[in-house]
């Protein structure tokens, strides 16, 4: 045998504690609790896979303490194996971060309140440091994972599908849901490729973290419970009873939140009593395969619990599991009542007593056995005390009229084995008399009992319009339903309640409902008769008008009907007919309209002779004792178009849009020296890692600075930030960066401009204030070179055009501001006299 280097004896006993995403996750989370953290942000990348990070505010660790806290079995928790007795922390072994350095590359960023700046440690997969430097981060730790099982390929393999990994994000989000009810003064955070996929503000209690995790609805059905006993408490919330089941209940036990003493554990006994009480109150077979929404907090005394069972410390043993049991199913029966238990299988059972087979009974089995249609039905009469799904072999008929015969009704009889004299014999429902409808009777008439009659209208009877009006006298609960109801015709009380109420309520606006209506009916009673005669009349007018018209429409009523019939038969507006086939015919007809061709675009012939032009370039030539001109040359200006002819290497001819170029030569410029002025803020922008990133305010953080002020601040010097309008000053006192002044000539120029600045000089290594621009100063540039360009005189001379081309067009980016070219090849010199000749170009 050999013994196994130091290195494998880590990297096996790590893979065991640390076993994916969310054993990372739950680790770190329970150091940052027990460190007093009252806000904890996770973040994931690439599910967790090439980098997670658990960020707190908590206590920081010392740096007395830096060189070992990732050393294995180096804790503060506890001292000795005593402590456990009075364990107090969700961590205790020290194997935490020392498992998690071994398979992955671990960063740790820390700070106290005694230290004046954080510091960042970089461990090696033994828990030593490799490295430290200062950081920018605050008070807290900050606990970056990356690489996760880098040296364990087949266990980085399992997560290669989409489903698992997306399951890891899942069991996340569970495990922070659960911190998140139990402590309800903690802020949780979850982000994944820097999306926040779920988050939870601080509460105030438990009720309002159940809300902020489960939602109102649910926690509405949901009834806090209390119970105190010696050495033991239960505390929560379970469901209401009776309530919705899918209010209630979940597929999954992820939202059955089960705690001992505040640490999320799994035990299957108290998961699985709890599932029995509240399926049981429930007659749906699908209730049984439901686990319960509820939070339930178990607080025992620490010697009494054993939570080193398992690495991850969600398996706990219980010195007094059956007291806690009992104390968990008093609790449910005082909220369900009792259990009712599961029924045996008849099949596997013998008789029991008053169930014994009579004469009776085997004659009719013998009968059946012939029927073989009817076996099942009669089999299951021969046993009635066993429970049944059948709704015929439910009912059974006695001298009082019929009941339902169930399993308790069929307990409650005395238990003998022969039935007792007093006993009436019940006769017993066929499965023939039930399909003929005979088996239920009348107990006065003796007649087989009929079904309800519902009332169906007659489809030929042409129905009325208004059915309270015109079938008073014959009104049935059809025409309640299909037909409109007129108002009753108002009291003179109703009319004078109406009128006073709002007076009431203009004169006492703070009174309730009852004060105003008890207002209403005093003033109604001591109402003068001269104004009790008024709404009197009002009342009966409205009662004369109501019966006018339910005497009209009374059957029988004469033809003729009053005018006021009349007017209200006029009242009726007839649906107007469709149009639409005339619309559709009327378009149709009409011609479609061609689309106008584009205007052509302006062209006028000019006068040209390319022999001329030839000779004329062969003569200057001579006289110069040199070849043919190279580069750009002037050779005349087209005055109707403000344009220049240019000869381009004594071969071509080509035209020289002067306005473009300026354009392009002006932006150029700007972007290289321009520095847009920046205007001082009334509240400076605070910057941190958070809002422009840690990776670009590490970059802002490297630039150049300028001398120190009088007062110690120091502003950034550097030509990418003073160019583009930003004026970034150091505190060092109050150790932050802030934007003191930004240009205000850009509109809505801020954070995201500076992010831009910064992402130009981290990720494209912009050295040059052109390279570092923003999209938002590159545009303000164009415009000011567009309008800087107009300004210019519109006639050029030629050494102003050769001075254009010298400064612009000795580049090979010939294109203006806006993408188009400015200078355009038109023709060929020819090289000799016979393509000259043959040249037919005017």
């Amino acid at each position: 045998m050999k013994q196994l280097p130091a290195d494998t004896v880590r990297l096996l006993s790590s893979s065991q504690v640390v076993t994916s995403v969310v054993s990372v996750v739950k680790e770190l989370m329970e150091n940052s609790l027990d460190a007093g953290a009252s806000s904890v942000d996770v973040k994931l990348e690439n599910f967790g896979l090439d980098r997670t990070e658990v960020r707190d505010n908590g206590c920081g660790i010392k740096a007395a303490d830096a060189a070992v806290m990732a050393v294995r079995h180096f804790t503060s928790k506890i001292s000795s194996h005593e402590d456990l007795e009075r364990l107090e922390t969700y961590g205790f072994r020290g194997e935490a971060l020392g498992s998690i350095c071994a398979v992955a590359e671990v960063t740790v960023t820390t700070k106290t309140e005694e230290d004046d700046v954080s510091t960042q440690y970089t461990l090696d997969s033994s828990g030593g440091i490799v490295s430290q430097r200062p950081s920018h981060l605050g008070g807290g730790t900050s606990v970056s994972v990356a690489k996760l099982f880098g040296k364990l390929p087949v266990r980085r393999q399992f997560f290669s599908s989409v489903r698992k990994r997306k399951e890891e994000v899942r069991k996340v989000q569970d495990l922070l849901m659960a911190f998140a009810v139990i402590k309800p003064e903690l802020r949780l955070t979850l982000a994944h490729n820097k999306v926040v996929v779920w988050q939870k503000a601080r509460a105030a209690d438990h009720r309002s973290a159940l809300v902020a995790t489960l939602g109102a609805s649910t926690v509405t059905n949901l009834l806090p419970v209390h119970q105190e006993q010696p050495e033991m408490v239960l505390d929560g919330f379970l469901p209401k009873p009776g309530a919705d089941l899918s209010l209630t209940s979940s597929s999954t036990s992820d939202k059955t939140f089960i705690f001992i003493n505040k640490r999320p554990v799994q035990q299957k006994d108290i998961l699985k009593l709890l599932r029995q009480h509240h399926s049981a109150q429930y007659p749906d077979d699908a209730a049984r395969h439901r686990f319960p929404v509820l939070l339930l907090n178990i607080t025992v005394c620490p010697s009494s619990l054993d939570v080193n069972v398992t690495p991850d410390k969600t398996q706990v043993l219980l010195h007094n599991k059956e007291a806690v049991l009992a104390a968990i199913e008093a609790l449910l029966v005082s909220l369900y009542g009792f259990r009712p238990e599961q029924q045996p299988d008849p099949e596997t059972l013998p008789p029991a007593a008053g169930c014994v087979e009579t004469d009776e009974n085997t004659e009719n089995r013998k009968v059946n056995d012939e029927d073989a249609g009817q076996s099942a039905a009669l089999q299951h009469q021969a046993s009635s005390c066993s429970s049944s799904s059948s709704m015929a072999d439910d009912w059974i008929v006695n001298q009082s009229g019929f009941s339902l015969c169930d399993d308790e009704a069929t307990r409650s009889r005395p238990q003998s084995a022969e039935p007792g004299p007093e006993e009436p014999r019940r006769p017993q429902v066929s499965a023939e008399a039930w399909s003929r409808g005979t088996a239920l009777t009348d107990p006065v008439s003796g007649e087989p009992l009929q079904p309800v009659a519902i009332y169906r209208p007659d489809p030929e009877v042409k129905r009325s319009g208004n059915a309270i009006t015109e079938k008073r006298a014959a009104l049935t609960q059809y025409d309640m339903i299909s037909s409109r109801a007129l108002r009753v015709p108002p009291s003179a009380a109703s009319l004078f309640d109406k009128e006073t109420r709002s007076e009431v309520l203009m004169e006492r606006p703070a009174a309730s409902l009852q004060e105003v209506s008890a207002a209403v009916q005093n003033r109604w009673e001591n109402l003068g008769d001269e104004d009790r005669k008024r709404f009197e009349e009002k009342a009966r007018k409205s009662q004369d008008l109501h019966d006018q018209r339910t005497r009209l429409a009374a059957p029988g009523a004469p033809a003729d009907r009053p005018l006021g019939a009349a007017k209200l038969q006029a009242q009726k507006r007839k649906a107007p007919l469709s149009n639409q086939q005339l619309l559709d015919e009327l378009f149709s007809a009409q011609p479609q309209k061609k689309k106008k061709a584009p205007p052509p675009k302006p062209w006028r012939p000019l006068p040209c002779s390319m022999a001329a032009l030839r000779r004329r370039l062969q003569r200057l030539s001579a006289q110069s004792g040199a070849a043919e001109p190279q580069g750009l040359r002037p050779v005349g200006r087209l005055a109707s178009q403000n344009a220049w002819l240019i000869l381009c290497g004594g071969r071509r001819l080509m035209l020289l849009n002067p306005f473009r170029a300026e354009e392009a030569l002006l932006f150029q410029r700007l972007q290289q020296d321009h520095i847009l002025p920046a205007v001082r803020l009334q509240n400076p922008l605070l910057l941190t890692d958070r809002n422009l990133g840690a990776a670009e305010f590490e970059t802002l953080c490297s630039l150049e600075k300028g001398a120190a002020e009088p007062d110690g601040s120091v502003f950034f010097s550097d030509p990418r930030l003073v160019a583009n309008g930003f004026r970034i000053k150091l505190s060092p006192a109050e150790r932050h960066l802030e934007a003191t002044a930004v240009a205000d000539c850009v509109p809505f120029l801020g954070l995201e401009d500076l992010k831009e600045v910064l992402t130009a000089v981290l990720q494209r290594k912009a050295a040059t204030v052109p390279q570092s621009r923003p999209l938002k100063v590159t545009n303000y540039l164009k415009a000011e070179a567009v309008r800087l360009a107009r300004q210019l005189p519109s006639d050029l001379c030629g050494e102003e055009v050769e001075e254009l081309l010298e400064r612009r067009l000795g580049g090979t980016d010939r294109t203006c501001i806006h993408g188009r070219l400015f200078l355009h090849h038109l023709a060929d010199v020819p090289s000799s006299q016979q393509e000259a000749r043959l040249d037919t170009h005017t």
